[in-house]
């Protein structure tokens, strides 16, 4: 069987908190999100975040099928400015896949992320590589185009992630600000 990628998997190689606070960005109908509530069922939560409202309500079901309740729903325009209407620097981690190719502006999908992200918290981004035969055929963002986007928005590349055969991931943080020196002047 061909597999795309395996949430569970990148998951658990991410080392999550069992009591972390994450977001699905451009959740659909739950294939990262349902895994990351499983991963976090003590004491996490886990915002799916879409603006397609019938794949949140599809989602919805999927969540209570499997019994978990530490998931919320909000349709929201992630491209748009504090579009997620998350608090700033209120999560662990925010996951990105598959969704940059669908976007207008991918920058301002990744900018928002930034600004809901802890100072030491994660964004992950998975998407398609653009040799792999299936999945969009037009606007893929590659490694290439995450490294411009994170020197833009002063994000930092920790480390590349093996998301399967179709997909490459990034986990990306925030810089860490520089402390200013103050130097008194010499009397």
């Amino acid at each position: 069987m061909v597999y795309f990628f395996e949430p569970e998997k990148i998951i658990e190689d991410l080392d999550l908190r069992e009591d972390a606070t994450v977001a699905d960005f451009g959740a659909g109908a739950g294939g990262f999100t349902i895994p990351l509530a499983k991963k976090l069922k003590r004491g996490g939560f886990v915002y799916a975040l879409d603006i397609q409202e019938e794949l949140l309500s599809a989602l919805l079901g999927n969540a209570r099928m499997f019994g978990l309740n530490n998931i919320r729903t909000i349709q929201c325009d992630l491209e748009e400015p504090e579009g997620s209407t998350l608090p700033d620097n209120s999560l662990d981690a925010v996951f990105i896949v598959n969704l940059l190719f669908e976007a207008d502006d991918p920058e301002s999908v990744v900018k928002e992320a930034k600004r809901v992200v802890k100072p030491e918290g994660q964004i992950i981004i998975i998407d398609w590589k653009k040799d792999a035969p299936f999945g969009p055929e037009e606007k893929r963002i590659g490694p290439e185009e995450i490294q411009s986007i994170a020197r833009h928005l002063n994000l930092e590349i920790e480390k590349e992630i093996d998301a399967g055969a179709y997909h490459w991931g990034a986990v990306l943080r925030k810089k860490k600000e520089k402390e200013i020196q103050i130097k008194r002047p010499q009397v």
